[in-house]
């Protein structure tokens, strides 16, 4: 259920290119902490590849996370690129009133 999750909010619409590929390293770090330590990786990656694949299209950031899910399995294995979002001033109060 996790995954569904980490797809559904990977699937809200992004417009900053920037904004998409962090939401992306996001959804892949929680997805890879959501794992249960006894699984084996090469099939969770391939079962969440399998299940995003059909969002790929329609949602830049689920096309990150494939893009990590891919990266991560290959052979030999290498670090990926996976960082974490900037912190930065989102607009409190008056940036959730532009929204509405």
């Amino acid at each position: 259920m996790t995954l569904d999750r980490i797809l559904h909010r990977l699937q809200l619409q992004h417009t900053e290119p920037c904004r998409v590929t962090e939401f992306g390293h996001l959804g892949f770090m929680e997805w890879l902490g959501s794992l249960p330590a006894d699984s084996d990786y090469n099939q969770q990656a391939m079962m969440a590849y399998e299940r995003a694949l059909p969002l790929r299209r329609q949602a830049p950031a689920v096309a990150v996370f494939c893009d990590l899910l891919v990266a991560s399995t290959r052979m030999p294995p290498r670090p990926l690129d996976v960082c974490l979002p900037s912190p930065h001033r989102r607009g409190g109060a008056r940036g959730r009133r532009m929204l509405h």
